[in-house]
């Protein structure tokens, strides 16, 4: 059994590059996320919490099977989360947004401003600097809006009043985190920060959202329904993820995240008739990539650095920190009267933002 294992690891390319150690990556993160995936289902548990354990078994602490960092991995995975992201706004309504978004906002600000302050309050009483405490100040800001939202979507709270707070907080949440992180990588490189910046930042994401959603409110339904003519097969379900793709593209250049835009897409295509057609293509693609992403995150964890006091301390820390500051945040809203435990608890995942503060 050792010798096979030596094999397969032996298999995995130092630079992760050959067509052959990718599959063999794929191979794991397939049978080892719908394994444990299964398990934490059957104990009650959803099963993106088995799917970030395989990641961490499959990672470099312990197998050795799956490089986050190789640039093939990477890319399936930033795919992933890009077709969960659409996913999810393929079954959530504008209106139903709108609805709650005083409580959102007001959750998301909470969310961002808590953490913030008491990770950078903690981050200097453990004795580090301006710079490092704002970083960690900030690294705390961000909510995974794709674990909270698949998390929720098993556990069939999605559809609540509460599950599209959390939604709509978690991508407000986001919006507000990338322009910190601008700002701090700014502080960091020594640039000057202004608050025309600042606003120019928040600006583009917020107009970004806005005008996705109205021009392709007006072109999605002309140009699906001419593709529906022709009658080819699976045409609808690609075009629908094309969209995805290059909102999730023009996101990202103009200076917000590709998640925000594929959220978009998927808000957009929520009324089209096509829906259903798009959502069953989405969901068969999503199957082969979004384990991909889930495994990913996981497989980023550095168990070796856990055996470190030093970074036990600060880590335990500005965990503690970061959980209460999110927990706190769902209490935010005070004229809400549903669940602001779950709000609060829902909006604590780190994701796919957390990886680009890192």
């Amino acid at each position: 059994m050792t010798g096979l294992w030596a094999v397969l690891v032996a298999a995995v390319p130092a630079g992760g590059h050959s067509v052959s150690g990718v599959l063999l990556s794929l191979v794991a993160i397939f049978v080892a996320t719908k394994l444990l995936g299964d398990l934490a289902q059957r104990i009650g548990q959803p099963a993106v919490l088995g799917e970030l354990v395989a990641g961490v078994l499959l990672g470099g602490s312990v197998l050795g099977l799956v490089d986050p960092a190789d640039p093939v991995i990477a890319t399936m995975a930033e795919i992933g989360v890009i077709v969960l992201l659409f996913t999810i706004g393929l079954e959530t309504e504008i209106a139903s947004l709108v609805r709650v978004g005083s409580e959102a906002t007001m959750v998301a600000v909470a969310g961002v401003v808590l953490p913030f302050g008491m990770g950078y309050a903690v981050s200097i009483a453990l004795g580090f600097g301006q710079i490092p405490a704002l970083v960690g100040g900030a690294a705390l800001c961000a909510t995974s809006v794709g674990i909270s939202a698949r998390v929720l979507s098993e556990l069939g709270w999605l559809d609540r009043r509460e599950g599209q707070v959390v939604l709509g907080a978690a991508v407000i949440d986001d919006i507000i985190g990338l322009v910190i992180l601008a700002v701090v990588a700014s502080v960091v490189a020594g640039a000057s920060v202004t608050a025309m910046s600042v606003a120019t930042i928040a600006g583009v994401a917020v107009a970004f959202v806005a005008v996705a959603v109205a021009v392709g409110s007006v072109v999605a339904r002309p140009i699906f329904r001419f593709v529906e003519s022709v009658r080819t097969s699976g045409a609808l379900g690609m075009l629908g993820l094309a969209f995805a793709f290059l909102l999730a593209f023009l996101a990202e250049r103009a200076g917000s995240a590709m998640i925000v835009g594929a959220f978009a897409a998927g808000l957009v295509l929520y009324r089209v008739p096509q829906r259903q057609a798009i959502e069953h293509a989405t969901t068969v693609i999503g199957h082969f990539f979004v384990p991909i992403f889930f495994a990913s995150v996981g497989a980023a964890v550095n168990l070796r650095a856990l055996g470190d006091p030093r970074a036990l301390a600060v880590g335990g820390a500005l965990i503690a920190t970061g959980i209460l500051g999110k927990i706190a945040a769902g209490y935010a809203p005070w004229w809400f009267r549903g669940n602001k435990l779950l709000i609060g608890v829902a909006m604590v995942p780190r994701g796919e933002v957390g990886l680009i503060f890192a």
